[in-house]
Parts: C-alpha cells; sequence; structure tokens
C-alpha cells in the first residue's frame, strides 16, 4: 500500500503538479551544549586574567613593570597558539577532538593557578614556577581551542537552508562570550577580597578555584552533546597551503627569475599549486597588507587588565554605599559592549554617514584614533595620581623619622642640614623628607636633652643610606631606649591601608589590638615595627582590653604609624598619616573605558567583517588566523615597550602609546587609500585544476572600465 501510494505521488509529480514543500529543519539539538561550553570557557578565561596582574604583583613579589610583561606574554602566548589549534584541527586531529584534548589541558592549567595561589603551601620561588606553568597550559588550550569551537557549531547547520538559524546561533555565541566575560570580572574580585582562606586575608586560591570548576563543566558539557554532533572529516588546512605556495613561489622565483620573467612573483608558484590557489593568495595578501599597523590597537586594549588595573589600585574606590575593588574595573568594557552593539546600528553609523564616515576602512581608522584618545585620557589620570603618590627617597637624600613615644619632652641638637635644633614634644612625629646624603652613607650626630625628663641626656648618630626611609622611635617606660629601623612610606600593593604599630607598654604580655567594625585585624604583643596592611575602614585601638581611641579612620592606599604607649599615667595612642590614602576616585577610570570600548567595537567589528568580505571563501580561516595574530603581536609591542623602560613616570608612557597609535593610524590611512580590490568574481571562473573560462576577458575589461 505504501509503494502504490508513493508511485502515485511521483505520478501526479510527473504530471506537472508542484513539488512538496521541503519540511523546515529543526535547530541543531547540540548547540545548548556548544555554547553552555563557550559560556563556562569564558567565564574561566576572563575571571582568572580579571585577577592575575593583582597575583603577580601580590602574592608572587614582583614589580609592575615584571608583572605587565608576564601578563601581556600569557596574551601574546594565547593568540599565537590558534595559529597551531587551527593547523592540528584542520590537518589532523579533527575539531571535536582538538577541543576536547586540549580543554583537558586548558583544565590543567587552570587547577594549577589555583594551587599555586595557596600560600601555606609553597615557597615563593615554588609558586612562581607553578603560576609560569598554569599560564602556559592555559594558553595552549584557550589559544588551541579558540579558532576551533565557532567553526564546529556553525557546522552543526545545513547550509544555505538553515542561513536564519546559524545567524541565531552567532549572536548566542557572541552573547555567550560577553556575559561569561561580564559575570566573571564581576565575581572573581569578590571572591579574590572578600573571602578569607587559608589564614590568608584574601582568597586567590578560591577566585581562581570557581574559574577552574567552571572550566572543567565547559568540558563535559562539551563531552555530553557528542552523540548529537555533526562532526565533518578534516579538509585540510589552508593556512599551510597558501604557506607552501609562497614559499614554493619564492624558491622558484629565485631559480628562474632571470630566464623566466613573470608580472607578479607568486605566479611562479603555479606550476605546483595552481593558478586558482595562486590567485586566491594574492587577494589574501592584498588584504594582510593592511593589517601590518593592526597590532597598536591591541596593544593599547590589551592595557585594560594590567596598567590600568594598576591604575585603579592607586584610586579610590569607595562609593558611600560599596567599596569598588581594581580589578573590577574591567567589568565596564562587557557591559558597554552589550550595549553599544546595538546603538552602533541604529545611531552611531547613521551620524558618522551625515559627516561623511561610511567605508569600513574609515571606521577602522576612527577606532583606532578612539584608543589613542583613550590613552591620553588615561595619561591626564595619571598626571593627577601623581600628586596623591607617596614621597620616596631619590638619589642623593634620604628620609628620617623621629617618634617620640615617651611622657617627655625633647631637644636634639644636630648637624642635619636645615635642622641645627629639633623639638620633639611627647608622642609627637618629627620627619625630613630630603636628608643630604653622598657617596651612598652618611653619618648625623645628635645630643638629646630633656626639661621634664633631665635623666634623659643622651648622644649619638643617625646612619642614614641613600634612597631610604629610617626612622626612630624613642620608648621605654622608666627609662629611656631609642629603636632604630627602616620604614617604607610606599603605598601597599593590595590598596589596603599600611600600618606600623610603635608600642611603648609597661608589660611585656600587653597586646596591641586594633579592631574595626567589630573584627580584629591586629593583634600584636609587645613593641612592633613591621608594617602590615588591614581593610579600609573606622577602627579602635586598644592596649588589651582597653580603649585608647575610637573611630579613626584608615582610608584605602594610606601609610599610617599609630604610637600606643603606657608611659603616662593614662594609656595614650595617636595616628600619624605617613603618606596620603588615595583621593582621586576610581570612577575617573570610566571615560578612557567607555572610548576604548567605542573604538573596540568600531575597530573589531568593522575589521573582521571587511577582512570576511575582502577575501576568498576557501581563505575564511586563513583571515581569522591572521586576525587573531594581530593581537598576539600587539601584547608582543607591549612587552618590548614595558622591558625597555623608556621613561620612569608612567604618565610619559601613556602618551608614547597614544602617539604611536596615531602615527600608527596615519600609516594605516596611507595603505587605506591605495588598497585596490581585486575582484572576487575572477575566482569563478577559474576551475580547481587552473583552468580559466573565455569570459574571464570580458569581467577584466569590465573591471578596467571601473578603474578608469
Amino acid at each position: 500500500m505504501a509503494e502504490t501510494e508513493a508511485k502515485k505521488d511521483d505520478n501526479q509529480s510527473d504530471a506537472g503538479n508542484p513539488e512538496p514543500v521541503q519540511p523546515k529543519l529543526k535547530y541543531p539539538r547540540s548547540i545548548p551544549f556548544i555554547i553552555s561550553n563557550e559560556f563556562c570557557e569564558r567565564f574561566n578565561f576572563y575571571g582568572m586574567k580579571t585577577i592575575l596582574v593583582l597575583f603577580l604583583t601580590r602574592k608572587l613579589m614582583y614589580d609592575d613593570d615584571t608583572s605587565t610583561m608576564i601578563y601581556h606574554v600569557f596574551n601574546m602566548l594565547v593568540y599565537f597558539t590558534c595559529i597551531f589549534g587551527a593547523i592540528i584541527a584542520d590537518s589532523w586531529w579533527g575539531k571535536f577532538n582538538t577541543i576536547v584534548w586540549l580543554s583537558i589541558v586548558y583544565v590543567g592549567g587552570s587547577i594549577t593557578m589555583a594551587f599555586s595561589a595557596i600560600d601555606p603551601w609553597l615557597e615563593l620561588d615554588a609558586a612562581r614556577g607553578l603560576t609560569i606553568l598554569g599560564l602556559s597550559l592555559i594558553a595552549i588550550g584557550s589559544g588551541g581551542i579558540k579558532p576551533c569551537v565557532a567553526a564546529f557549531g556553525g557546522e552543526q547547520f545545513k547550509m544555505p537552508e538553515q542561513a536564519k538559524q546559524i545567524a541565531t546561533f552567532f549572536s548566542l555565541f557572541y552573547f555567550s562570550i560577553n556575559a561569561g566575560s561580564l559575570l566573571s570580572t564581576s565575581i572573581t574580585p569578590i571572591l579574590r577580597e572578600d573571602v578569607q582562606c587559608f589564614g590568608m586575608d584574601d582568597c586567590f586560591p578560591l577566585a581562581f578555584g570557581v574559574p577552574a570548576i567552571l572550566m572543567i563543566a565547559a568540558v563535559l558539557f562539551f563531552i555530553a552533546g557528542k552523540f548529537l554532533y555533526t562532526i565533518l572529516p578534516n579538509q585540510g588546512n589552508m593556512l599551510v597551503k597558501v604557506s607552501k605556495c609562497i614559499s614554493n613561489a619564492l624558491k622558484v622565483r629565485k631559480a628562474e627569475k632571470a630566464t623566466n620573467p613573470r608580472e607578479h612573483w607568486l605566479d611562479y608558484g603555479e606550476a605546483m599549486y595552481g593558478r586558482k590557489l595562486v590567485l586566491e593568495t594574492k587577494i589574501l595578501l592584498n588584504v594582510l597588507v593592511l593589517y601590518l599597523p593592526l597590532p597598536f590597537f591591541w596593544a593599547l586594549f590589551d592595557q585594560q587588565g594590567s596598567r590600568w588595573t594598576f591604575q585603579a589600585t592607586r584610586m579610590d574606590g569607595d562609593l558611600g554605599f560599596y567599596v569598588l575593588k581594581p580589578d573590577q574595573m574591567q567589568v565596564i568594557n562587557p557591559l558597554l559592549i552589550l550595549v553599544f552593539i546595538p546603538l552602533y546600528e541604529v545611531a552611531f553609523y547613521p551620524l558618522l554617514n551625515l559627516i561623511g564616515i561610511r567605508r569600513p576602512l574609515q571606521k577602522l581608522t576612527l577606532g583606532g584614533i578612539f584608543a589613542g584618545i583613550a590613552f591620553i585620557m588615561s595619561a591626564i589620570v595619571e598626571i593627577n595620581l601623581e600628586k596623591t603618590y607617596a614621597v620616596l627617597p631619590q638619589w642623593g637624600s634620604s628620609q628620617l623619622r623621629l617618634y617620640n613615644g615617651r611622657n617627655c619632652d625633647y631637644t636634639l641638637t644636630t648637624n642635619i642640614p636645615g635642622h641645627a635644633t629639633i623639638n620633639l614634644k611627647s608622642m609627637e612625629l618629627f620627619e625630613d623628607l630630603y636628608v643630604p646624603v653622598s657617596n651612598g652613607l652618611q653619618s648625623y650626630t645628635y645630643s638629646l636633652t630633656s626639661s621634664n625628663c633631665p635623666d634623659d641626656a643622651l648622644s649619638g648618630i643617625f646612619p642614614l643610606h641613600e634612597r631610604t626611609a629610617t626612622s626612630l622611635f624613642f620608648t621605654g617606660i622608666n627609662s629611656l631606649e631609642v629603636e632604630m629601623f627602616e620604614d617604607n612610606p610606599e603605598k601597599s600593593r593590595r590598596g589596603w591601608p599600611f600600618i606600623i604599630v610603635l608600642a611603648n607598654l609597661r608589660s611585656g604580655t600587653s597586646r596591641v589590638r586594633l579592631v574595626e567594625n567589630g573584627n580584629e585585624r591586629y593583634n600584636e604583643l609587645g613593641n612592633f615595627t613591621d608594617q602590615v596592611d588591614v581593610p579600609a575602614g573606622w577602627y579602635n585601638v586598644f592596649v588589651d582590653d582597653i580603649e585608647l581611641e575610637s573611630n579613626k579612620e584608615l582610608r584605602l592606599g594610606g601609610v599610617y604609624t599609630v604610637i600606643v604607649s603606657q608611659a603616662a599615667t593614662t594609656p595614650q595612642s595617636k595616628l600619624f598619616i605617613i603618606t596620603q590614602p588615595n583621593s582621586m576616585s576610581m570612577l575617573w577610570l570610566i571615560p578612557q573605558f567607555v572610548v576604548m570600548t567605542l573604538g573596540e567595537v568600531m575597530f573589531s567589528v568593522t575589521g573582521l567583517e571587511f577582512s570576511f568580505t575582502q577575501a576568498p571563501v576557501s581563505m575564511k580561516s586563513v583571515i581569522q588566523g591572521c586576525w587573531l595574530l594581530t593581537v598576539a603581536f600587539g601584547n608582543l609591542i607591549v612587552v618590548i615597550i614595558t622591558g625597555a623602560k623608556f621613561f620612569e613616570s608612567q604618565t610619559y608612557e601613556f602618551f608614547l602609546f597614544a602617539g604611536l597609535m596615531f602615527l600608527d593610524m596615519i600609516v594605516f590611512s596611507w595603505l587605506a587609500i591605495r588598497f585596490k580590490e581585486i575582484p572576487l568574481d575572477l575566482l569563478e571562473n577559474i576551475d580547481d585544476d587552473g583552468n580559466v573560462a573565455e569570459k574571464q576577458s570580458a569581467l577584466e575589461f569590465k573591471q578596467e572600465e571601473k578603474d578608469q
């Protein structure tokens, strides 16, 4: 009966009836697994990267320049390994296996980062070694799967029947990237600072560990969809073919240039690789010439996670109702991207059309200019920030501070220039930030007397080292004692208040306690001169259970000294500000983030769109690989400039990057003006064997007319 029905339908169709409408293809059930994988992976990557520079400075004790270099070397490796991931996937393993195996490497790196952050378990050198290992594994894993996941998702659709559905997929894919980034850049700084673990005041292990768990989930989500995936056979990597074609053309040209002149040097590769691949390579190289200036944009863009984060650590994040963490400022970028992309389509681009900016290369140039403007803004912020920086001892000088913790007033006679006589009252501080020192070390003499403590006559020397801050604490209950120590007026790398407690106590068992909002932040026995950082807030000062002072504010970035003394009948305490706290609001960073994100949307989206429309179909993956390489070289530029240390001032470095960006866009504009599009129609008349149809000459004639 079924066969009769089928034959009847065939006869009706043969009789001229219209063919039945093809049923609409269902949306691939495998897509949720791929979207979930991408969300979790991006959460892991951006969460780890958000807190990375602070981990390098605060836990691994690298300086800002070294931390910046490590951060950008890591970024560079991520984007360099993209090329190798694409080659492995297209030539050997296939996309599915490449994603699975390199994701496992990725998981190993993420777990290693979490373990490297556990202070009590590791010595500093071991922690540093584990960190470099973890970052290397993450770079291999993240970079290796980056060119595969989106392409693998696209292969789940049947084209061209599902063109609209694949557009929806890429929208969801892009949304999952930014959603993962937005959430992780918000959450990981909170896990880092607001949670205490392993006896530490913060919890970098948890801040790295939660993203690592998300990366494990990413692998499980991806593998769970295996039996639903469409897995296509390897097609061979075009990047490898193009590289071989170029290499062969150069080799043959060197041997045959004199005897066999050709119009274009790539034409020498036709004998081995055919006319079609040679023409495709010509079109590709024509576009890639425009890529040469592009790394400078990424050199500026990626400093949001390094130099701009360090800027935030020196600013005040207190909003009254919430204290912003320095690394949380990076959340602005993904948040603004989600806002700006639709705004560009409905508002920004129409406005640019009104002033004559319509072509892709014009928009790309404007995006680069925005990046330069953003760095000028960051330089202006830095100029104002420098006014709040600590005054540090310089070459040819030293700093001297005298603290009086006794219940006596002292007069010191010295040979320090400008300070023949120093009057130092009880519970007071004297400081000179610019004491002259020659030949690295200089000793000054002093003679001390007291009107109300006549037995406290004392003579001695101040041995002052160049570029060093030296402090003397006059202490003792029954008799005068002098304690000398080296202090540090520099602000804490954590951005927290730094504090030194100088205690002059009757009992060796008494403790000084600092309590903030009911939380004991400091509890030490006897005299103590080591510098510690504590959370910002309002503090009460206790000796044992006796409260000496209340509601003393310690603000972010401030450096403080507290004198606690039981020398008088009534115990006393006094707080001194050695370095002023951060006073410039972190919100002043928002304008530079806004302008940079405006540039990113215009530069990145427009650049990719232009590249893809100009390249042959077979070269789309090569274009993607080359685009990712521009990001890698951009981070290399940062490593070189940071390593060269052209300037001590961060302001000048920001201005340097801005100037290089503007110069770079001038070069790009010149290349854009000279750019001549090679019509892709020419490829339609060349088959895989390199045979050319007769109508090609007509196309060439039409193109010549257009050029004229």
